[in-house]
């Protein structure tokens, strides 16, 4: 009989590192709780236009990797490959914008993109992130580089690299694009295929380009920082600012683009030395003009998104155990049939009380009850046998010094307490 595999570029998250990702995504609700952000939480499919506006036609997601299908309602519908753009469908679509003037969501989710699986990099794959929408001030943006760093100061990661940028405003844009393809021009014929065709489309794309040889044609290529308009310029001297006053370390990167359409002004990325040549774990900015684009009114934005599989992996490579693995706190070794309605009640009112209980349920022999308790790194174990039925009382052995006492039944929840194990 066929054997059924995963497909290519997913995978299966099973204990004990489905235990990591409990830990990670309990640390991000808490940070983003203290932040005063809210979990937001849309389809995982949603119409391809959405995309293609709000990402960009010409964007390598739109052009080349989503999974995009015709429904039986001739609808063209995509997987989701993002989450901006879907968060501000939900923001427009639902009204928030009547609710109050500014708000602060994040979210946790599964996305999919048709690429080339590597290390953190897979077809199906997971991200948080965070948008504030409402303000246009650059203290919105200096908040999220704040909130996203101290997730990752959180986990207790080192090397990790804060780079900055503005990529200005349309009308910036517009006026650096000639002098860009003024500087390439020369040269075009060098560049990478993908860049060849970004020319006349998208030029700024070309400074994004990870190919070695178009990374070292761009060393002197013109900065968008040097004709940014002044209202682009102030911002982005308040930005710097700010993260000075917060003792957040950056470096500016005026090759720094993103590789979305939607950005405007700030453009942000933390990097890891832990991975290798593709070594972003953290990007985002502001996209003032990407609600206009889906329907809305004129709002402004700013937000980020992080892969968790990066971020697991660089954790791994620091060896960093996020989710603290303990031991069960009391493992019940059973033979009898009539011990079975105290263990079931032990249980139940065990666990009600928050401690991690586990039994056998395969009728093993006592021996190997006891090495799977161990194996479970049980703190006590509970014994009851025909002895203990006779008499009422437990045979609780505590298994880091092998010390063997005598509980009765009703008086083991007290006994546990006394032990402070929760």
């Amino acid at each position: 009989m066929k054997q059924f595999k995963r497909i290519k570029g997913t995978q299966d998250i099973l204990p004990p590192e489905s235990r990591q990702w409990a830990a990670l995504e309990n640390l991000i609700h808490e940070i983003m709780e203290r932040y005063n952000f809210h979990e937001i939480r849309t389809p995982v499919f949603e119409q391809t236009e959405l995309f293609a506006r709000g990402i960009g036609q010409l964007t390598d997601i739109v052009s080349k990797e989503m999974y995009s299908f015709q429904d039986r309602g001739k609808k063209q519908i995509t997987l989701k490959p993002e989450m901006t753009a879907p968060v501000m469908r939900a923001f427009i679509e639902n009204k928030m914008y009547a609710q109050q003037p500014i708000h602060k969501l994040y979210y946790i989710a599964s996305l999919f993109r048709q690429e080339k699986p590597q290390a953190g990099r897979l077809r199906q794959f997971h991200q948080f992130g965070a948008e504030t929408i409402g303000s246009a001030d650059p203290a919105a943006d200096i908040e999220m580089i704040d909130l996203a760093v101290a997730i990752y100061k959180k986990t207790g990661l080192k090397d990790l690299q804060l780079s900055i940028n503005s990529v200005g405003d349309p009308l910036c844009r517009n006026r650096f694009r000639k002098i860009l393809q003024d500087y390439i021009r020369p040269n075009l014929n060098l560049y990478c295929e993908d860049c060849k065709k970004r020319f006349e489309t998208n030029p700024m794309r070309i400074l994004d380009c990870k190919n070695e040889s178009c990374i070292k044609l761009n060393e002197q290529a013109p900065k968008l920082t040097d004709y940014l308009c002044d209202g682009c310029a102030e911002h982005y001297k308040q930005l710097k600012s700010g993260l000075d006053n917060l003792g957040i370390a950056y470096r500016e990167n005026p090759y720094l683009v993103r590789g979305l359409d939607y950005y405007t002004r700030t453009v942000f990325e933390i990097t890891s030395g832990a991975l290798g040549a593709q070594n972003a774990v953290c990007g985002g900015g502001r996209y003032d003009l990407l609600a206009e684009e889906l329907g809305g009114m004129p709002t402004p934005a700013t937000g980020f998104a992080a892969g968790m599989e990066r971020l697991l992996l660089v954790l791994q490579s620091q060896q960093i155990d996020m989710a603290e693995t303990t031991g069960l706190d009391v493992f019940i070794i059973g033979m009898e049939n009539d011990a079975r309605p105290i263990i079931d009640k032990t249980l139940l009112k065990l666990r009600n009380a928050g401690y991690r209980c586990d039994q056998d349920l395969l009728k093993r022999s006592i021996k190997a009850q006891m090495r799977e308790a161990n194996r479970q790194a049980a703190r006590y174990v509970l014994i009851i046998g025909e002895n203990e039925l006779n008499s009422g009382k437990f045979a609780v052995k505590d298994m880091s010094n092998g010390i063997q006492t005598e509980i009765k039944f009703e008086d083991i929840e007290n006994f546990l307490e006394q032990q402070k194990l929760i």
